[in-house]
């Protein structure tokens, strides 16, 4: 059972931000559960800083996979990316404490720049979310909460975590104090990994045959630093904070996969399973954050201002490609982005049933690449967005809500010619990759919805369009990128993508008993995506971008059981169909489609043990499970299918009390515990005929005072 565990507030879809109120784990089950689907009209999941731990597994979107809806697109050791109902990169928005997390979220081969373990819970959005974030809410909202404020002088964790498949050491630690209205938080993380293995001795890249060194994909480890620093004022009526975070990661990129080898590189891989080798990546994320609230009986007022930048190095092995001849030096590829942005929100209560929520948001991109590689131009977003939301209550058990946004987006594309000449006819030139291009965008989207509670019973439906601006990566896309085995090219004349969506949420909870259901329903007039050719460019298959009616329909289902005081059962699943209804590849689903899924958990639950009768207080667990995937063979030609998988799962969890303050956490991980070998058909890795990871143990240790 994916039990929802909450470290502050619960928060509506007019509440995007914490403000002062901090409680203690509370874990929502039963007629809980159904308060809490009554908050808003959206499907939602919110999940504690005791989920996030006990479902440690290696990045932060590998531990929500337990989600329902929820994908991690993963490549590499620790790097994925997240999707909800098969919606990611900048089809969902990330958010850190009420901001928008921006990076260069259009690369499918590095995952979030976010310190996972300074989460203190998290929230599921599903679904279309535009009307409070904007364009690239489209798809659903991952809000992240690392804003916990301390209750007590001093208080902090301490936490220690290994993972066996890729030899991952690393550890946290959190501290934070209060006295009077004054309050300080510090996080620092570091975890260093090894090349990961997987269940297959060899792989073929094209028509070459690799050999896996001890079973291990050479030059895929990796290293991350996080920290942050938090400093507020809590007050009764007024809370302001400002924090400040850094993550840095370097990681490798697996070197037969950028075709290195094939091509008899100096470099010794095999040396060792912990160096990071060309080609490698390393990104680095600054973010300044402020955040001010004032609240009153009837009304609050909230200003989020930040800072971020991403700084994001590809380097390489300098080969010569096509015309371009050996370049100097290994920097392939740089992208500097600096975003600026702001948004100022108002809650106000009109009389007894009426909560009217308005809002404000804007936002400056300025990003700038380098290297002699190139795959996206350089190019400055501007983008200001306005809202109004209320949430009428018809009865305390009936409750309606509707609200608008408008949005003007201005984006400006720089061109850029390649730094060697290439023959055109018969002359050599500079030729051009990019073209001077600056368009604007305008959208107004809407959303309703009703929530009623009767009985047992919890039934809510959400109906909206949402919109998303085509980024400069679709616009003016044109090379390639060797880390995910193909040839990009964009198109300037994309219009902006609409989509029509209808959600529904059916929920019944009895004594031990609840069953959920989350159907939808998805219309796109002009979906974005990268249509796969029967061309190649330098040796790599040609994808361009193009737009197409597009049709999609799913649900989310689970099914919890609680047997007795010690035995909880759950099952899960999920399923997701499209059709395009036009363009070259009409009555065909997307690329990357993802198949069908089940989960079955028996958990075990238990208090004391024996030889720590005085110390052992808390509930622990020994849980086990049953994953179950489906085969895809609805595809989009030159795809190929995907079989389908089963794995076994497990995983235990005890806290032990140390003192009156001072608790001993303690979570176990084994994933593929059968050593199965399987593909997943959302990974770029599969092209090559790499499987996913073997098995795995993963552990955590902490001390929390």
């Amino acid at each position: 059972m994916i039990s929802t565990l909450c470290t502050a507030a619960l928060l509506s879809l007019a509440e995007p931000t914490d403000t002062t109120i901090a409680i203690e784990n509370v874990e929502v089950t039963g007629h809980a559960r159904q308060e809490q689907q009554m908050k808003t009209s959206q499907n939602s999941v919110q999940v504690g800083r005791d989920y996030l731990e006990k479902n440690f597994s290696g990045s932060l979107m590998q531990t929500l996979e337990g989600i329902p809806g929820v994908k991690a697109m993963s490549i590499g050791s620790g790097l994925s990316k997240p999707t909800i109902r098969g919606l990611g990169f900048n089809r969902m928005a990330v958010t850190e404490d009420g901001v928008k997390h921006e990076g260069q979220q259009w690369g499918d081969d590095h995952g979030l720049e976010i310190d996972q373990f300074a989460v203190d819970r998290a929230e599921v959005v599903k679904g279309p979310a535009a009307l409070l974030y904007g364009s690239d809410a489209i798809g659903g909202v991952l809000n992240l909460f690392t804003n916990h404020i301390p209750m007590r002088r001093l208080e902090g964790t301490v936490q220690l975590m290994g993972r066996s498949n890729n030899e991952s050491l690393g550890g946290s630690a959190k501290i934070g104090g209060r006295s009077g209205k004054f309050f300080y938080r510090a996080h620092v993380t570091y975890i260093d990994y090894a090349d990961y293995k997987v269940p297959a001795d060899s792989i073929q890249y094209y028509s070459y045959y690799i050999r896996l060194k001890d079973r291990r994909l050479r030059n895929t480890a990796g290293r991350e630093r996080d920290g942050s620093v938090m400093l507020g004022y809590a007050g009764y009526n007024f809370h302001t904070d400002l924090r400040i975070s850094d993550s840095y990661s370097k990681s490798g990129f697996f070197a037969n996969a950028h075709g290195l080898e094939v091509r008899l590189s100096g470099i010794d891989y095999d040396r060792s399973r912990r160096d990071i080798d060309l080609p490698y990546q390393w990104v680095n994320h600054l973010k300044v954050l402020s955040h001010t609230s004032w609240t009153d009986e009837r009304k609050s007022i909230e200003l989020n201002l930040a800072y971020q930048n991403n700084l994001r190095e590809e380097l390489s092995e300098p080969v010569s490609h096509g015309y371009m001849p050996k370049p100097d030096g290994s920097l392939e590829r740089r992208f500097n982005k600096n975003t600026y942005s702001g948004q100022l929100s108002l809650r106000y209560q009109l009389g007894d049933k009426h909560e009217l929520s308005s809002g404000l948001n804007g936002e400056y991109q300025h990003n700038r690449r380098s290297g002699w590689g190139f795959i996206i131009p350089d190019f400055e977003t501007l983008s200001l967005g306005a809202y109004a939301f209320d949430r009428f209550s018809i009865t305390e058990h009936l409750i309606v809500n509707a609200g608008l946004r408008y949005d003007h987006v201005h984006t400006d594309i720089h061109e850029y010619h390649d730094w060697y000449k290439t023959p055109v006819g018969s002359e050599s030139v500079y030729k051009q990759r990019s073209s001077e291009l600056s368009r604007n965008f305008n959208s107004l989207t809407w959303s309703a919805g009703i929530n009623w509670h009767v009985g047992e019973w919890v039934l809510k439906s959400n109906v909206g369009k949402s919109f998303r601006v085509p980024i400069p990566k679709e616009l003016g896309a044109d090379g390639v990128n060797y880390h995910i085995f193909r040839y990009e090219r964009g198109n300037a004349q994309l219009d902006p993508e609409v989509s029509y969506q209808l959600d529904a949420g059916i929920s019944w909870a009895h004594e031990g008993l609840s069953i959920l259901l989350e159907p939808y329903v998805n219309y796109f007039p002009n979906y974005i995506y990268l249509n796969p050719t029967s061309q190649y460019v330098e040796g790599l298959q040609m994808y361009h971008y193009t737009q197409a009616e597009v049709f999609r329909y799913g649900f989310e289902a689970e099914v919890d059981y609680k047997l007795n005081n010690h035995l909880e059962a759950d099952v899960k699943g999920e399923y997701l169909h499209a059709r395009q209804q036009s363009g070259p590849k009409k009555g065909y689903t997307l690329p990357f489609s993802t198949p069908w899924s089940a989960d079955a958990d028996v958990k075990y639950l238990f208090g004391r043990i024996p030889f720590l009768e005085r110390r052992s207080k808390g509930q622990g667990f020994i849980a086990l499970n049953f994953h179950l995937v489906g085969a895809q063979h609805d595809i989009v030609p030159p795809e190929s299918p995907t079989d389908g998988y089963f794995t076994l799962n497990a995983s235990a969890g005890k806290h032990i009390s140390l003192s009156r303050n001072t608790r001993l956490k303690v979570a176990l991980n084994a994933n593929n515990l059968l050593n199965k070998r399987y593909y997943d058909h959302t990974s770029y890795y599969r092209l090559i005929d790499v499987p996913e990871p073997g098995r795995n143990f993963s552990a955590m240790v902490g001390v929390e005072f």
